[in-house]
């Protein structure tokens, strides 16, 4: 049962936009990203919503690894693909606006791609392929990060946790959307464990000698200082567990990150230069989207979907399970628990709203205040 305060989505909505303002991003950005975190909380991904706010995307804005303004530039277009360099701008901000043209590029040409480099985090992946199924296409995404990950066999941080990113429209309330990290626990789930006290179970996290730590604030220091890494779905060291998979589609992520756009990769992404100062991320994504009125038409296509995703749901049961889920469906099922109540906030994150609120000296205040 949750015990945790909750903020109305709109007094929060209004908060994070004033405050991403009072640090220098321009209105209508801070707009955007304040919704890209809000959706986050919405589906219950709160590694990646309010959680993320002030270390994320504040304290980088204070440090100078990310700048406030986004001078989004088109380094090459066509008409079905563009290019761009966010220059260190807000991840959230260039990703949003390349994805508005390519959901035009592909709802005139059928299909459409784009790939930008320089860029800083961009929130959840998933934000950005449902901007395609809202739209009834298909959205793909993927973004590389700062390395985690080790690749089967070796414990060297090498690889972002690289979500591969789908969403699908269906017939039914909510589309079908994958949005996960390849590794067993991507790294925002670690920073929120470390926040709320949380043990990591053991065998996300590989060491160097070989154990598998699981005290979530020791595991974020290993990681930054390179004597541990995340475990690529599947499981690692070795190939046992069949982690060679996880780690497969890591390096899918990572090269069409980098590669499509020219872009940085693995150790070049540590966001610290070689004396440990802090330096700019310089991260890549890719988007693409596919309207399906090009192939068997939407309609169709979402009737399709939806029935492959009831049918699955109506299969036999394992024994002690009643229910059975298809991507998605959790965080919809989060969202409509949550819509009327709003985002549930921990004591660590309180302290930190808080704190940026004095800082600004903005006028709110919050029910956990009380």
């Amino acid at each position: 049962m949750e015990t945790r305060p909750y903020v109305s989505w709109e007094l929060m909505n209004d908060f994070l936009t004033d405050a991403f303002v009072g640090y220098g991003v321009p209105r209508d950005d801070a707009a955007i990203c304040a919704d890209v975190l809000l959706e986050s909380d919405r589906r219950g991904i709160e590694s990646h919503g309010c959680n993320r706010f002030k270390p994320i995307y504040i304290d980088r804005i204070i440090n100078g690894t990310l700048l406030p303004e986004t001078n989004l530039e088109i380094v090459k277009e066509t008409p079905t693909t563009i290019v761009a360099d966010a220059h260190d701008g807000m991840g959230m901000v260039a990703a949003y606006r390349v994805m508005e043209r390519l959901i035009e590029k592909a709802r005139t040409y059928g299909m459409a791609g784009g790939a930008i480099r320089n860029s800083t985090h961009y929130g959840i992946a998933g934000y950005w392929a449902t901007m395609a199924s809202k739209q009834g296409m298909l959205g793909l995404t993927g973004t590389n990060a700062r390395p985690s990950i080790a690749p089967t066999f070796g414990v060297e941080n090498m690889l972002g946790t690289n979500p591969l990113t789908f969403a699908f429209p269906t017939d039914e309330d909510f589309p079908f959307c994958i949005d996960c990290a390849t590794s067993i626990v991507q790294r925002g789930k670690i920073e929120y464990d470390a926040r709320e006290g949380i043990d990591v179970p053991a065998g996300m996290v590989v060491a160097r000698d070989g154990s598998t730590p699981t005290n979530a604030a020791a595991i974020l220091q290993m990681l930054v200082d390179g004597t541990a890494a995340l475990a690529p779905l599947g499981g690692g060291p070795g190939d046992e567990m069949c982690g060679y998979k996880g780690y497969g589609y890591a390096t899918v992520v990572e090269i069409l990150s980098a590669a499509l756009a020219g872009g940085q990769f693995m150790k070049a992404l540590n966001g610290r230069d070689a004396d440990g100062n802090p330096e700019m991320f310089h991260l890549g994504h890719f988007f693409f989207v596919v309207d399906p009125e090009a192939f068997c038409g939407r309609e169709t296509f979402e009737h399709i979907a939806g029935d492959i995703c009831r049918a699955l749901r109506a299969s036999a049961k394992a024994p002690g399970y009643d229910r059975i889920y298809t991507a998605g469906e959790k965080e919809w099922l989060v969202w409509q628990e949550r819509k009327d109540k709003g985002v549930p906030v921990g004591e660590a994150v309180q302290a930190e709203i808080l704190a940026v609120r004095d800082s600004l000296g903005l006028p709110y205040v919050f029910p956990f205040e009380a």
